[in-house]
């Protein structure tokens, strides 16, 4: 091989090698961009991404969402533990057993 092959694929390999960092750099910043990571400046200061109203409101309603959930969830365990409560009760076991006797003496 001659010194102009040599050099036009130290050249080309060089080229590809650019290309692919410059396609991976492209690839990292939409992927922070996406996920709400902060990006670096030019100046090494970390900058966050600008909250695009539509993500702002989606966030508003899941948050609303969400305490409405959790207020769900704390009746449903406080109605939860009075059912048990009253099965677990030992007077409650006693009246039913009461009540079978009345039904079956009759």
């Amino acid at each position: 091989m001659d010194m102009f092959s040599t050099v036009a694929l130290i050249a080309l390999g060089g080229i590809i090698i650019g290309g692919l960092g410059v396609i991976g750099w492209m690839f990292t910043t939409w992927y922070r961009i996406k996920h709400g990571y902060p990006l670096d400046g030019s100046d090494g200061a970390q900058v966050f991404p600008t909250a695009i109203a539509e993500t702002t409101e989606r966030v508003r309603l899941l948050t609303t969402e969400n305490a409405q959930l959790r207020a769900e969830l704390g009746a449903i365990k406080d109605r939860l533990a009075t059912v048990e409560r009253i099965v677990t009760d030992s007077s409650y076991r006693l009246d039913r057993e009461f009540d079978a006797l009345r039904g079956s003496a009759n």
